[in-house]
């Protein structure tokens, strides 16, 4: 079974086709794990799964992060599919790609060869100020069932102690204040509508060097509080910049719009199982 590698202003992700049974005997969880892990597989920070889909959809996309949990969905790992999707003629349309993922349905277009914009599900808990016990955030949760995200203003001087951020991210990441835990943004203003965020990510146990539906979050978060006026944000995270467009009512957000790059890494057939040892 063949596998594509890409990433998503560094994101990266292992995108199998099992739209005709290809995945056999082997439990996805498990091959998650093993694939995800540089020791014994391309790794990655996480897996999708193209499988068969209605029809009022191209194919849906199955997510897994790489400790082999499913995620409700992923934004980089969606526009990275996108891409895969026209470039496999998965999609006839790259104007309109359609695709389901755990949180609802996934739309998308392609911008130009690598760069894809995909409408991210529209936010179904939005509490701009939520007390974790050492301090207060925004929590989101994007879609139903939601992403849950936490976005953390912070001082710029913060940045420069990733250790101590990574430490703080961790110990949020499981806060019991957030009751399917959650992906942790921290995050601070270096212009009108620009902003610097790193985010600690739920499944990966790590920063990642983007992160697709935080940027939709903390987009979200940072135009309700008043923080970013308009309607649009530029993230500038580890591995690059997303940007986030939205549509704003009154008190609450919808069809938030997020684009930003796509790369192919390497293609490759799938390597074995490690061999049990006595």
């Amino acid at each position: 079974m063949r596998y594509t590698k890409m990433h998503g202003a560094g994101n990266s992700f292992l995108i199998l086709e099992c739209l005709r049974g290809e995945q056999k005997g082997e439990d996805l969880r498990d091959l998650a794990l093993r694939l995800c892990s540089p020791h014994s597989g391309p790794g990655a920070d996480g897996m999708i799964v193209i499988l068969p889909a209605s029809e009022d959809a191209d194919f849906a996309m199955l997510f897994y992060n790489s400790d082999g949990s499913v995620g409700e969905m992923c934004g980089n790992g969606a526009r990275c599919v996108a891409r895969y999707a026209v470039e496999h003629g998965l999609s006839p349309d790259p104007e309109n790609i359609r695709f389901r993922a755990t949180a609802g349905m996934i739309t998308a277009r392609r911008i130009d060869q690598t760069r894809y914009e995909v409408r991210l599900p529209d936010p179904s808990v939005m509490d701009l100020l939520r007390s974790t016990g050492e301090g207060f955030c925004s929590y989101v949760e994007l879609g139903d069932p939601g992403l849950p995200h936490a976005v953390v203003e912070v001082p710029s001087s913060a940045f420069e102690d990733l250790d101590a951020l990574r430490r703080r991210g961790r110990a949020l990441r499981h806060n019991p204040v957030f009751p399917k835990g959650a992906n942790v943004s921290f995050v601070c203003l270096t212009g009108e509508k620009s902003v610097r965020a790193v985010t600690f990510e739920r499944g990966v146990e790590d920063f990642t060097l983007a992160c697709g539906t935080g940027c939709g979050a903390i987009a979200a978060s940072l135009i309700l509080r008043g923080r970013i006026p308009g309607d649009r944000a530029e993230i500038h995270m580890p591995g690059g910049v997303l940007s986030v467009r939205l549509t704003r009512e009154g008190g609450s957000v919808r069809d938030l719009l997020l684009t930003g790059p796509t790369a192919l890494v390497e293609e490759g057939e799938l390597p074995p199982p490690p061999a049990l040892t006595a």
